[in-house]
């Protein structure tokens, strides 16, 4: 009887526990949905970091090497080129984004927050908590920023290369990258680890 009554008290625990990781994963899955319009803008920022040392380069090529007859025109060149070149390269990262986002903030949120933790933040109540949430939260963007980065960079790279040809071109400037013009060519580097 004795082995009976522990194998149930055995299965409820099992069970609660079961239930109590479910609820937790629940609420986690929950809140990185809500977080979609910061993923996404997390996203929209690095393809904009991305294109600006190009944009950089080439408004200075413009203003010092472009007749200033032709600047407008070669402005508004230069200006759908980057224009085309975030419409190509936001989706392509914002999707990719939005893919890793889970897999790259879960064990974080699963690590440092509990189930009414969870709760708490899930109502935006004032707390302790949101002082916490406020230190994790450079680790939330760090881990899919990496990820983010290193998933899309073999994809934005040759984007890069392809937007500083067209910009020179548009601008009507050397098309040979001068030495370490490619460094640029990344989507952004990840922010330093605190």
């Amino acid at each position: 009887m004795k082995k009976i009554k522990l194998a149930l008290l055995t299965a409820a625990l099992a069970g609660s526990s079961l239930a109590m990781a479910q609820d937790k994963a629940t609420l986690i899955k929950q809140f990185i949905d809500m977080q979609r319009p910061g993923v996404e803008s997390l996203a929209r920022g690095l393809v904009e970091q991305s294109s600006a040392p190009i944009a950089q380069a080439g408004s200075q090529y413009l203003q010092t090497q472009v007749p200033a007859e032709k600047r407008e025109a070669a402005a508004k060149a230069a200006d759908a080129e980057l224009k085309k070149y975030f419409d190509e390269a936001y989706p392509i990262v914002r999707d990719k984004a939005v893919q890793l986002a889970p897999g790259a903030l879960t064990p974080i949120m699963e690590q440092n927050f509990s189930e009414d933790e969870l709760k708490q933040l899930m109502a935006w109540i004032s707390s302790p908590l949101s002082k916490k949430y406020q230190e994790i939260n450079p680790k939330l963007q760090t881990a899919l920023t990496e990820k983010l980065v290193g998933e899309t960079r073999a994809t934005i790279e040759p984007k890069m290369v392809a937007l500083d040809a067209s910009v020179a071109k548009a601008l009507g400037a050397p098309t040979s990258a001068p030495a370490g013009a490619g460094k640029a060519a990344a989507p952004a580097k990840a922010p330093a680890k605190k």
